[in-house]
Formats: structure tokens, C-alpha cells, sequence
């Protein structure tokens, strides 16, 4: 890893795409999310760890690339659908699991095709920006055939994965930038592609890398990672994971699709709700709360304070409620990060990818903020490290910030 700005890359292998030739890694895709390779180089430098908590699972990059390796690993998140992609990823399937997989995917293809089941659309607003009605009418009669063919085995998750890539890639949705959109040139896959055939595709790709064997072991939980607990996750001698930044990008905005189909959305207000009660969240209600939000575990810090007086200064008209998204941002960062030094044992190591934040011109060092509170809540060897220049602005770069809990 390079410490010197001026010599940093965007440096692709430590994106998403390093992610997506690499089996399991490569079934489904967060925008934005962050590389396996991080993780290994980590786990290359830490090799006599032997429990591993990511606290933030994202799609599991930490928790499957430490089984992978041999280690025992722990993650969480507060939203359910991540815990269960994580838990599907990182299970040990049997060559039998995956021979039913396949039969049953082949099952609901037929079924689809004799009309025997169709489900109603979920609640997606205006679902028709995201597919066409043949696609669409495709994936209700998939949904259902689905749950038919594989009735809540092994086989249900991984063809749950499958629907979940097959409904992106028949979708109008773009990921050619930082964040989903429809804006696009050109199609995802060819007028003519018959849409059996990409499901068909997915859950042999599914399959291929459940069929891959893993050593270690692994468990995710429903959890709010300013609430870490001892007594349920136990401890942990290395810690690994990316946060969500403090740059407005709503997660819950790039799991809308899945979330819905799956049904772990069901109300188009529930997307804001859980953003609200998530680091970061911004979709929704999540943002017009933050009008009358106040400090919880009352945070202060001095760079803190003078880029949120920056930001209620500026001439925009939300530079107001941006200032109090960033403070609220980091009042529960500083929650975490207290809950998570009772779960590091002494002398473990903690590594957190972060990316700094612009807002107005004014940047955001989230870097050095997260540098500042290890040290305040009991960890010593705090090391900052830049380790890639990012694809927007100029300004913005993703960090390692690395730290060794006190004896």
C-alpha cells in the first residue's frame, strides 16, 4: 500500500472488480463496495489471528475471504437481507446440495414456462423505469417458481442469488458509475436475449462457486454495530471491514430491487426506516429527520465543528441539514467504535477502509476523525495509510486507518 498522494492510483484491483472474478465473491455486487484484495493483504499481514469480526458485512468480502483462508470469522449488519446473502455466501454446500440446485433450477424453468405460478410485482415506485413487461412478467413467474422447486431447501438460497443477478441484468439499471442509475448508452444485454437463458446462466455460476470448498467457519448476525456485545459475539484478535462513508450514498438506494423481490421490503416507507436507523442512511424519511436530530452520544471534534460551520455557512439551502448528517454520522461512528473495544482483545489489530468526503469544497479527513477516536477509546499504534485515488473528484481518496487495542 502507497501513504503518498501524489503517487496513488484509482488502482482497480482494490474495487469491486477484483471482487467479480472471484467465485463466490462475484455472485452479486454492492455499489459501491470494497476489494477482496484488501482483505487478503490484511489477512497476509495478521496471519496468527485466528477470529475475525467484520462489523459492517457489506456482502461478506471480509467474512468469506477469512473461511476461505482458514480462519474463523464473525460479521454483522442491521440490515437483514445482507445477513442472509452473507450466511448464504459463506456456507458449506455438499456436491449433493449443488446437483439439487441445479435440478431444481431447471425445475422452475419449466414451470415458468407451463404458466404453473406467477407472482404479483412488489411495490417498486414507478417499476417500470426498471423493466420492460415481458422481463417483468419473466421474474413474477421466476419468483414463484422458485419457491416451488427448491420449498425452503439448500437450493432456495442459491436461486435466490441467481433471481437477484438475473433481475439486474435484465433491468434498465446502469452501474458505469459511483452509484446505480438508468441513465445508460446502451442495453445490459442484448434485444433478443431470451431471458430463461440469463437465468439459466446465473444459477450455473451460482453453483460453480458454491461448489468451491472452504475451511474455515463462519456466522452473521442482525446486529447494530454500535451495540456490539461480548457476551453474544465473544472476542476477536483482528478486526476487518469498511464502513459506510459519510458521503450521502444511501445503501439501501442500491438494495431496493432485491429487497423487494425477496420481501424484505414490503412498504416503500420501510426502505427509510431502516436507512434511518443505519450509519449513514439517507433515503426518505432518514433525511427529513436529521432536521430535528440531536447527538446521542455527544461527539465532539475540533475539524468535526469547523467543517460542519463550513457547510450551514455555504449558500446552499441543505447545507444545514447536511452539517447535522455528517455530525450525526460520526456522533454514531464514535458509538461504535466504544461497543467495539469490548469485543478486541488485547493486542488485536483493527483495520478500517474509509474514504474521506467533500461537501461544498470543504473536505471531510474521515480519516483522521476515525484516527482520533481509536485513540481516544483505548487503542495505541493508530496508522493512517491512503491507499487509492477514487473515480469522482480530485479530492477524494479511500484510507486505512489500522490500530493495536491496549493491553
Amino acid at each position: 500500500m502507497v501513504s503518498d498522494l501524489k503517487k496513488l492510483t484509482q488502482r482497480p484491483e482494490y474495487t469491486q472488480k477484483f471482487n467479480s472474478m472471484s467465485g463466490r465473491h462475484g455472485w452479486l455486487r454492492l455499489t459501491p463496495a470494497y476489494s477482496l484484495k484488501i482483505v487478503e493483504e490484511i489477512l497476509n499481514q495478521d496471519a496468527m489471528a485466528e477470529r475475525v469480526l467484520d462489523p459492517f458485512c457489506g456482502t461478506g468480502t471480509t467474512a468469506l475471504g477469512s473461511i476461505t483462508r482458514g480462519f474463523d470469522a464473525v460479521t454483522t449488519d442491521i440490515n437483514p437481507f445482507l445477513v442472509w446473502l452473507t450466511t448464504a455466501k459463506t456456507r458449506h454446500y455438499s456436491q449433493e446440495e449443488v446437483d439439487d440446485t441445479l435440478m431444481a433450477g431447471a425445475y422452475a424453468l419449466d414451470l415458468v414456462e407451463n404458466a404453473v405460478c406467477c407472482a404479483d410485482p412488489p411495490p417498486i415506485y414507478q417499476i417500470e423505469r426498471w423493466w420492460g413487461p415481458a422481463n417483468l412478467g419473466f421474474l413474477c413467474c421466476l419468483r414463484s417458481a422458485i419457491d416451488m422447486a427448491s420449498q425452503g431447501t439448500a437450493s432456495s438460497d442459491l436461486l435466490k442469488i441467481a433471481f437477484c443477478r438475473t433481475l439486474i441484468r435484465l433491468s434498465n439499471a446502469a452501474f458505469n458509475h459511483q452509484s446505480m442509475s438508468f441513465k445508460q448508452s446502451q442495453p445490459m444485454l442484448p434485444l433478443d436475449t431470451n431471458p430463461a437463458d440469463t437465468f439459466r446462466q446465473d444459477y450455473e455460476h451460482v453453483c460453480d462457486g458454491a461448489a468451491e470448498r472452504i475451511r474455515g467457519n463462519s456466522r452473521a448476525y442482525v446486529y447494530d454495530a454500535r451495540e456490539l456485545c461480548q457476551e453474544t459475539l465473544g472476542t476477536f484478535d483482528l478486526v476487518i471491514t469498511s464502513p459506510p462513508y459519510a458521503n450521502r450514498m444511501s445503501y439501501i438506494r442500491e438494495l431496493r430491487p432485491y429487497m423487494y423481490w425477496l420481501g424484505y421490503l414490503v412498504e416503500p416507507q420501510d426502505a427509510g426506516e431502516m436507512d434511518w436507523v443505519a450509519i449513514g442512511g439517507t433515503w426518505g424519511i432518514a433525511t427529513s429527520r436529521l432536521n430535528d436530530w440531536q447527538p446521542y452520544y455527544g461527539f465532539e471534534h475540533p475539524h468535526l465543528s469547523d467543517v460542519s460551520e463550513a457547510m450551514r455557512a455555504s449558500k446552499n439551502k441543505n447545507g444545514a441539514l447536511l452539517a447535522n448528517y455528517v455530525l450525526k454520522y460520526f456522533d454514531d461512528i464514535f458509538g461504535h467504535f466504544r461497543s467495539l473495544r469490548s469485543v478486541v482483545r488485547p493486542g488485536g489489530r483493527v483495520h478500517y477502509i474509509v474514504g474521506n468526503s467533500t461537501f461544498y469544497g470543504t473536505v471531510l479527513a474521515t480519516q483522521n476523525i476515525y484516527a482520533d477516536i481509536m485513540r481516544e477509546i483505548g487503542f495505541d499504534d493508530v496508522e493512517v495509510r491512503a491507499i487509492r485515488k477514487r473515480n469522482s473528484k480530485k479530492e477524494l481518496f479511500e484510507y486505512a486507518v489500522s490500530s493495536t487495542a491496549r493491553g
